[in-house]
């Protein structure tokens, strides 16, 4: 069966992060690419990567920064194919340097935008969060400025050229790198774990179903969506528990720009919301999709709201721990 994947030039933007690592393995171990390129800042992740995968013949690594279009120009020449991970995710850095937050997931993502239409390639699919959705701090407002970038871009796209743009949004990645699972495994150590607060809820995912859910989102998307996957959420103290059962809980307040609650779809989309199976897409305003967008999924109700409190699906204690043990 030819997937869309096979004989093509696929990028990955931040490909060095913990989701590009595992979604590079997995179309090489899965699909047959003509090649495959890495796109990112830091040469020494680059290197230690290249270790990782030295059996590849069909993977290259491109030292470059999205903030420069012209080693964009140069990297997407001849790439049929961009998923567009990179990107400043911390949020304390992001309120404290916020014009480096803005030039690399604002003016980063328009430079992705005009060289994939200038280059003629075929799909772009970029990479948000939860916090892009009613977002309470920087780090989140950029994604949904992003999101927004990349949704309208389809607009751009000549009549007769086959280029298309979408995004994903998705929670928190369990155990990827600065997330609360390393930090509590460290602090286990010390016999006390520090939670912000007890009624704390966040939907979690794993690296494979991240990768796997970009790869579908690519195959079908037709450009305009915004593809949200339905996920379980979990408590803060369900996951302190089963990281550190035996240790002293201390509840230190939630930080700043952060929520008591995640948000994946904000009520005020819900109008523009349609429900699938395992995902729910978000459909622009847009005159341009609708005439391209089959007619299918289920709307939602006016007053839906995706959230992690209200959510059906939940991890319990005793799956939570299952989990960390396959980290």
């Amino acid at each position: 069966m030819q997937h869309l994947f096979d004989d093509k030039t696929i990028l990955v933007t931040g490909g060095t992060g913990s989701f590009g690592r595992k979604c590079v393995r997995t179309l090489l171990e899965r699909h047959k690419p003509r090649k495959v390129i890495v796109f990112s800042r830091d040469e020494l992740k680059q290197f230690e990567m290249a270790q990782d995968f030295a059996d590849a013949e069909n993977l290259r690594f491109f030292l470059g920064d999205v903030r420069d279009p012209e080693r964009l120009h140069r990297a997407f020449q001849g790439v049929d194919v961009v998923i567009h991970a990179a990107a400043l995710k911390q949020v304390p850095a992001a309120e404290y340097n916020p014009f480096e937050a803005i030039k690399t997931n604002i003016l980063g993502s328009q430079n992705i935008i005009n060289t994939a239409l200038d280059r003629g390639v075929q799909r772009v699919l970029a990479l948000s969060t939860d916090k892009a959705a009613a977002p309470v701090n920087l780090y989140g407002a950029t994604k949904l400025c992003s999101d927004k970038l990349f949704i309208a871009a389809n607009a751009y796209v000549q009549q007769g050229q086959d280029t298309r743009f979408a995004v994903v949004r998705y929670g928190n990645v369990l155990g990827s790198r600065g997330s609360v699972i390393p930090f509590f495994r460290e602090r286990v150590k010390t016999g006390v774990l520090p939670v912000t607060d007890p009624r704390m809820t966040r939907f979690w995912i794993t690296r494979e179903h991240g990768v796997d859910f970009v790869l579908s989102c690519l195959e079908r998307m037709v450009g305009g969506e915004l593809f949200v996957p339905k996920l379980p959420s979990m408590n803060i103290m369900d996951l302190a528990r089963a990281i550190g059962p035996d240790c002293r809980i201390e509840t230190v307040g939630i930080r700043p720009g952060e929520k008591l609650h995640e948000v994946m779809i904000p009520r005020d989309e819900a109008h523009n919301t349609v429900e699938f199976d395992d995902h729910y897409i978000i459909k622009p305003a847009f005159p341009f999709f609708s005439r391209r967008f089959p007619d299918h999924g289920r709307p939602v109700s006016e007053d839906f709201e995706y959230n992690s409190r209200d959510n059906g699906q939940w991890l319990t204690e005793a799956q939570l721990k299952e989990m960390l043990e396959h980290l």
